[in-house]
C-alpha cells in the first residue's frame, strides 16, 4: 500500500515552468512504477510520464514521455526522499489540467491510466495565454 500527496501546481503564463512533486509513503517506494498523467475538464485522463528504476540496474532509470510534452517536461525520483517530480518548461494552454500522481506495482511498461494502483488527488496546473 501507498500513498500519494502531489503539490507545485498553480497558475503560469505560457512558457513558464513549474514543477510538481508527488510525495509517496511506505519503505517500498523504489519498487513502484511512478507515473504521472493528466486530466482536462471533460476529457479522458490521459499520460503524460513515467519512470521505474531500471531492471539490469536499480542506479539507473527507465522513462516514457507522451509526444505532447517530449522535449519540454522531464519526471524524476528521489529513492531517498519517496519524491516524484515533473519538471514542466515551455508551458503551453493546452497543458491545463489536473496532474495525478499514479503508482503501480510490477515491471509492464504501459500509459493505461487503469493499470495503475495508487493515485493522488491531484493538482491543478493553469496556463494562460
Amino acid at each position: 500500500q501507498v500513498q500519494l500527496v502531489e503539490s507545485g501546481g498553480g497558475l503560469v503564463q505560457a512558457g513558464g515552468s513549474l514543477r510538481l512533486s508527488c510525495a509517496a509513503s511506505g519503505r517500498t517506494f523504489s519498487s513502484y512504477t511512478m507515473a504521472w498523467f493528466r486530466q482536462a475538464p471533460g476529457k479522458e485522463r490521459d499520460f503524460v510520464a513515467s519512470i521505474r528504476l531500471n531492471e539490469v540496474s536499480t542506479y539507473y532509470a527507465d522513462y516514457d514521455y507522451a509526444d505532447s510534452v517530449k522535449g519540454r517536461f522531464t519526471i524524476s525520483r528521489d529513492n531517498a526522499k519517496n519524491t516524484v517530480y515533473l519538471q514542466m518548461t515551455s508551458l503551453k494552454p493546452e497543458d491545463t489540467a489536473v496532474y495525478y500522481c499514479a503508482a503501480k506495482t510490477g515491471r509492464i511498461l504501459t500509459t493505461t491510466a487503469t493499470s495503475y494502483d495508487y493515485w493522488g488527488q491531484g493538482t491543478q496546473v493553469t496556463v494562460s495565454s
